[in-house]
């Protein structure tokens, strides 16, 4: 067990470190896109990483509370709890002006952006930071990514796992050391930006060959396996050209539009939604072409196009017919096609 006296740090603290963190933990009823939260925990904390203080609530999620051997509400615990309109209000004077900080923070945001779009209010969150890629950046020797090990590594106890205020507290704990040897070794924060979500459907999507909506214990993200695109790939997008049909499309980042409807309107208008970039992928759609993601990277390796999210609606309108014959071949495209 490592132990870091974060009390003292060799150089002055870091003016270009934000003011001001919120630390988010969410249960939820499961890992897909119609799930919702259960329950929240939020813990405020100052620039250095000292709290001020911290909130929970349960959420009524309106369905079966899903998996309720891991984060224990049951119906009966959750019916007489508020609805996320009630208490979005509050969570949302936790948010503002901070960084949400959360372990796999893609997701925490990910189901706190469609409580909101289903709200119809705005997320006021702009950034986030996930402890995952901190702890990466910092080269901390953990055995994995789980929320256990950070928390053994720094020596924070945890109480009750998958309790939302529980989760909150250790991550919190682990967090301000992990913000503290950031700050002495001068380690850039791996910020994110947040794009809350302006358009969001209840409505069922079509039907998706092999769509499961059952919880995994190894990916938030539900199995979405389509048909195969009908259309040879034509290659690369050509700016100021239109999109053609067969086209392999990869998106990275936050989207204005739900992920999935984005997909699924790709994929009616003829596209392959690809989900890596390889030297065969025509086009990525992101709205921070500066991250340091491995889609952005590996574009950038590969000189494949990176369009903006608004750029990429506005094509979505008039994509052009495939073109008959084979798939067009790759300019330096090197021999044998690499996996997406």
């Amino acid at each position: 067990m490592t132990m870091l006296d974060d009390r003292q740090t060799a150089a002055p603290w870091p003016a270009a470190y934000p003011q001001g963190y919120a630390v988010v933990d969410v249960e939820t009823t499961g890992l897909a896109r119609d799930d919702r939260i259960v329950s929240a925990a939020v813990y405020r904390l100052d620039a250095r990483g000292d709290v001020e203080d911290h909130w929970y609530t349960l959420v009524n999620p309106e369905r079966d509370p899903g998996p309720v051997w891991i984060h224990g509400l049951t119906s009966a615990v959750l019916n007489d709890a508020p609805l996320f309109p009630q208490v979005a209000r509050e969570l949302s004077a936790r948010l503002a002006g901070r960084v949400l900080v959360a372990h796999n923070a893609a997701f925490d945001w990910s189901m706190i952006a469609r409580e909101y779009a289903r709200a119809s209010v705005v997320a006021p969150v702009e950034q986030r930071l996930c402890t995952i890629a901190l702890a990466k950046e910092l080269g901390l020797p953990l055995p994995n990514h789980k929320l256990a090990s950070l928390a053994a590594h720094f020596g924070v106890e945890q109480q009750q796992a998958h309790h939302a205020l529980d989760d909150a507290r250790v991550l919190a704990e682990a967090f301000r050391p992990s913000l503290h040897a950031a700050a002495r070794d001068g380690v850039r924060l791996p910020l994110l930006e947040c794009r809350p979500l302006t358009e969001w459907s209840d409505s069922p999507l079509a039907p998706r060959v092999g769509y499961q909506s059952a919880y995994r214990s190894t990916s938030w993200r539900p199995s979405r396996k389509r048909p195969a695109c009908p259309y040879p790939n034509p290659g690369r997008y050509q700016r100021d050209e239109p999109l053609m049909q067969g086209m392999r499309v990869a998106f990275s980042g936050d989207t204005s539009i739900d992920r999935e409807l984005l997909e699924d309107r790709a994929v009616e208008a003829g596209l392959h939604v690809a989900t890596s970039v390889s030297r065969l992928t025509s086009l990525l759609v992101t709205n921070d072409p500066d991250a340091a993601t491995s889609k952005t990277q590996k574009a950038k390796a590969f000189g494949t196009p990176i369009l903006e999210e608004s750029a990429f609606t506005h094509l979505l309108r008039d994509v052009a017919p495939a073109a008959s014959g084979g798939p067009a071949a790759l300019p330096h495209q090197s021999p044998g096609p690499s996996p997406e």
